[in-house]
């Protein structure tokens, strides 16, 4: 993989860049003025990451790149801000101080409504099992600014870690988290996600395993849930309760 910056850089921005690079394995290359495509051809590498101050995108199969942005989690905590009911936190059960685990952080969109919900006496932790997908948006939530203090605050609360799920849940104590969530990447893509694209060239597919939930239910207080398609057989499998049916549907199951 190339590592590169944008045209002109500072001297922080070419810090920043190869300081990606090493933590990434990738090869730190000189902008200069080469377009993206190419600095792909003269390195002979289709993985590109460009790192500069508006956080880190990254390409490989498609055009667009994959980077971090609130998009809808920010559109969603804006309307909580107004004390509007937002339906994941209200199914959850969400309250300031609660302990959040996100197992598939994926873009990160359900952590910073979570974080938003939970406060600042809370805490989210983010898991996501593949590097570049954590190291795009980490960055991201270390560094986005909204017109929103409190917004901003509710990203950097965030504690993003590259794990896969079940490792990190062997590990934890009983009954010390009070919400797990689990949004796994799609196996049968909506017809209307062509917006997913380039994250799910990167996402881990694996159907999410009965020992995963065994231990989500070991840790949490109040609920476990599960996101998927409204006509998943994912919900039946594991043992959740459907709620919400639509084209994207919730599952619930509450431990005992």
């Amino acid at each position: 993989m190339i590592v590169t910056t944008p045209h002109k850089p500072s001297e922080e921005q070419i810090a920043y860049a190869r300081s990606i690079a090493q933590e990434l394995d990738g090869r730190l290359v000189p902008r200069k003025q080469d377009s993206l495509q190419l600095l792909k051809q003269k390195y002979g590498d289709a993985r590109l990451l460009v790192a500069d101050d508006r956080g880190l995108r990254y390409y490989e199969d498609s055009e667009e790149p994959l980077y971090f942005h609130p998009s809808m989690a920010y559109v969603r905590v804006k309307r909580m801000r107004k004390g509007e009911r937002d339906p994941l936190i209200a199914l959850t059960g969400c309250m300031p101080g609660d302990v959040v685990i996100d197992c598939t952080a994926g873009l990160g969109s359900d952590s910073i409504v979570f974080s938003y919900a939970a406060g600042e006496e809370g805490s989210v932790t983010a898991l996501e099992s593949e590097r570049m997908l954590y190291t795009v948006v980490r960055e991201g939530l270390r560094t986005y600014r909204t017109e929103h203090g409190d917004v901003n605050e509710a990203l950097r609360r965030i504690d993003m870690q590259c794990i896969d799920h079940l490792s990190y849940l062997e590990r934890q104590p009983d009954k010390s988290a009070d919400i797990i969530y689990f949004d796994p990447m799609f196996r049968h893509p909506l017809h209307d996600s062509s917006a997913l694209a380039p994250l799910r060239g990167l996402a881990n597919g694996a159907a999410l395993g009965e020992e995963s939930i065994r231990h989500a239910l070991r840790i949490a207080r109040k609920c476990v849930v599960l996101k998927e398609h409204g006509d998943s057989g994912e919900f039946e499998r594991l043992g959740f309760e459907r709620r919400h049916r639509n084209k994207i549907a919730y599952g619930v199951i509450i431990p005992s």
